[in-house]
């Protein structure tokens, strides 16, 4: 289902986020005892799914999410709620090849009212876009960032026909990825038409292992020192470097948005690219991914400005000025990502 299409989606009729009615489901489910009344503790921030937090005693905690058919943003953007089975089944992929508390292990599935739970990250936690927005740049947390996704990346290329089977679907990727970030962005600006266009080309022809879709800071969480990643209903089997860009940007939006800490940003960048390209040392697509990985940086870069879901963060003149130097950058991108992320930080140096 393409975005700006609501119809054919289904209503479920329960609503997570109202307690009363989460507590005589998870009841009428025996998910939890019917003596037991758990608090419910609704969870922020994301615009795609409602998403709680159950306390319960009769079991630990555990997070409940159901998809939204509309999407919480200004704009109208639609999406099949039919997606949150593609993150069960993202769960159930990543547990065993990722590192180890890493994920969180599904819980249950209800596939008529589009809902999932899975065990919830241990208090306490930090989420890791809220530590990096004040300044707080480990080194450590790069490190780890890079190489889950470049084991993500590795390891799901070690079985390309069963990850295809499972995960070659992209319906998903196209409905909350390449049309709300990159077709949206291609009308708003008419100068980034053709280098999106061909973009999009490239990456639906492109099937090499399974891409995680939303790999960004907001779905980590710091527990004891350890990244957890969450929110896998945009997994795919596709292109990696569309990650490598998705994720990217956001370190570099955030230097450009933190010019205090722009060296800390910019120096993380170049550690979180070096370590994952390392990681991927003996696959025969290494070589190629490196220059796709700059071009989807650079149409991150311009969709957190211009498409469906700006970065929120970003003042009206720090989207201007991001939109100016992508621009600028197109027309002749840099082959690697260290030479793309030094132009970046001279871009923005000199003032685009």
């Amino acid at each position: 289902m393409k975005a700006g299409s609501p119809h054919n989606l289904s209503e479920t009729g329960l609503d997570i986020e109202n307690p009363d009615a989460l507590v005589a489901y998870l009841h009428a489910q025996r998910i939890v005892a019917t003596d037991d009344h758990p608090e419910i503790r609704v969870l922020r921030g994301g615009v795609s799914n409602r998403t709680v937090l159950v306390v319960s005693g009769s079991r630990p905690p555990f997070v409940v999410k159901q998809a939204l058919r509309k999407l919480r943003v200004a704009v109208d953007w639609y999406s099949n709620p039919e997606r949150i089975h593609t993150e069960a089944r993202g769960l159930e992929w990543l547990l065993p090849i990722a590192p180890a508390g890493t994920i969180t292990p599904l819980l249950f599935e209800d596939c008529d009212r589009h809902v999932i739970a899975m065990a919830a990250v241990p208090e306490p936690h930090r989420n890791w876009k809220t530590v990096l927005l004040g300044g707080d740049i480990e080194i450590s947390h790069i490190e780890q960032f890079a190489r889950l996704l470049g084991t993500i990346h590795r390891k799901s290329a070690e079985d390309p026909a069963r990850a295809a089977q499972i995960f070659g679907d992209r319906s998903n990727f196209e409905t909350l990825r390449l049309e709300p970030y990159y077709r949206y962005s291609a009308e708003q600006v008419p100068q980034a038409k053709a280098f999106l266009e061909d973009l999009i080309d490239d990456t639906l022809n492109t099937r090499l292992t399974v891409v995680h879709g939303d790999y960004s800071p907001k779905n980590i969480l710091i527990h004891d020192g350890r990244l957890v990643l969450l929110d896998h209903e945009v997994i795919h089997f596709g292109d990696p470097a569309f990650d490598m860009g998705f994720s990217l940007t956001h370190l570099l939006s955030k230097a450009h948005h933190l010019p205090v800490h722009h060296p800390e940003f910019l120096a993380a960048a170049h550690v979180y690219a070096t370590v994952y390209l390392d990681s991927l040392q003996g696959i025969d697509w290494r070589e190629a991914l490196e220059p796709r990985s700059v071009r989807h940086t650079l149409a991150c870069l311009l969709a957190r400005v211009a498409g469906r879901s700006p970065l929120e963060y970003l003042s009206a003149e720090e989207r201007n000025t991001q939109e100016r130097l992508v621009k600028s950058l197109m027309p002749h991108p840099p082959r690697t990502l260290p030479d793309l992320i030094d132009a970046f930080s001279e871009g923005l140096s000199a003032g685009h």
